[in-house]
């Protein structure tokens, strides 16, 4: 098992959110609370320090009494220029990522993602639903930041493709697929209250 000392987490709500009406997404509610309280659940569990990046209602983020941390550039450079922003702020050797809008994630999930990393000591794990990869549900070395800062100075955004520069192993969530749906729209809001009404 990971040591909770040396792990950190971070929730990306840093995001435009234009298919949101350009709402701040994390503080949308789901089932009465702000989808930021359901990542800051899920990482208490498993990390000892938990950052919000965020890059808008800096004092709103505040008040969850988690250090809230901007990018470092002004351009909503996406989830890999918050992940750098947390890297940057912490002196944790490991960062746990979960992005705002993705309230089924649990604990014993973001478990998972440190332990498959730490069992192939590889530099990063990121989760795997059976189909396909899910590039900011991560576990990954806090030393890889200077890597991630100069694919930004270069230009890149895709996570994916920085993911692939280094030793990087799948977690398997094959068997919980749904617990990656995510809220992009208010369509898509409304569908997931619903079906975890039951």
């Amino acid at each position: 098992m990971h040591d909770r000392t040396t792990v950190a987490g971070v929730i990306l709500a840093g995001g435009r959110a234009r298919r949101m009406h350009n709402q701040d997404k994390g503080l949308i509610l789901y089932r009465g609370r702000p989808l930021v309280c359901y990542a800051i659940d899920a990482l208490a569990g498993a990390v000892s320090e938990i950052i919000i990046n965020a890059n808008r209602h800096l004092n709103r983020y505040r008040a969850f009494g988690r250090p809230v941390v901007p990018d470092l550039t002004a351009g909503f450079d996406g989830p890999l220029a918050g992940i750098l922003a947390a890297m940057r702020h912490t002196e944790a050797e490991v960062l746990a990522v979960l992005p705002c809008d993705s309230p089924l994630i649990l604990a014993e999930h973001v478990d998972k993602l440190l332990a498959t990393r730490a069992e192939h000591d590889a530099d990063i794990a990121a989760a795997h639903d059976g189909e396909r990869l899910h590039p900011v549900f991560l576990a990954l070395k806090t030393d890889l930041k200077d890597s991630l800062q100069e694919y930004l100075s270069h230009g890149g955004r895709k996570a994916d493709r920085w993911l692939e520069l280094h030793r990087l192993v799948p977690a398997d969530f094959s068997a919980t697929p749904e617990i990656f749906a995510n809220v992009n729209t208010m369509a898509e809001l409304a569908a997931l209250e619903a079906q975890n009404e039951r």
